[in-house]
């Protein structure tokens, strides 16, 4: 009886410091977001006001129309290297807590498979054929789930793909709006 109440302790202290492992990562994540946002705030204000200036201080109508012009690329690379800073706090943030969950599911894994080896080693004789079926239900179910943690990781990858096709895509359209203009 003992054994079973020191292994909950334990088990739940664990699961205590890995909670507070991911608040701290999860506030890290959220301070990076805070600071990317302060940091474009700041931009956006200083070269909004540069910008005023620049159109009140236009000679004609062919300076402001210029100026809008000049506009379109750099935003467009802006909006991107922001989308990308973003996408990489999110990334950097769900990787930390994908290590920890697999982390996690490998150790339940691990005392599950535990759990059974004592219960086949204490089991009646003539129970061969049940064990056999628990044992090979226990190898189909870490198979799926390690093919659903594989499928995962390349559904990422390929997000993570789409995504960076997408911002090109649109840097070379703002880069074309521009030219034209």
């Amino acid at each position: 009886m003992m054994t079973t109440v020191e292994q909950f302790t334990t088990s739940a202290k664990a699961n205590l410091d890995t909670a507070m492992g991911l608040s701290h990562k999860s506030f890290a994540g959220f301070e990076k977001m805070v600071e990317l946002n302060m940091a474009a705030a700041k931009a956006i204000m200083t070269e909004s006001f540069e910008f005023t200036q620049s159109m009140l201080a236009a000679k004609d109508v062919q300076q402001v129309v210029a100026l809008q012009s000049g506009l379109v690329t750099p935003m467009a690379e802006k909006s991107a290297a922001y989308g990308r800073h973003v996408y990489g706090i999110a990334i950097e943030t769900s990787a930390e807590f994908t290590k920890a969950m697999e982390g996690k599911a490998a150790e339940s894994q691990k005392a599950f498979t535990q759990v059974i080896d004592t219960m086949v080693k204490n089991a009646p004789a003539g129970s061969e054929s049940a064990v056999a079926v628990l044992k090979s239900a226990l190898a189909s179910s870490q198979s799926a789930i390690e093919s659903a943690q594989t499928a995962a990781k390349k559904a990422l990858a390929m997000a993570e793909s789409n995504v960076t096709a997408v911002t090109e895509q649109a840097l070379s359209a703002a880069a074309a709006v521009s030219k034209k203009a």
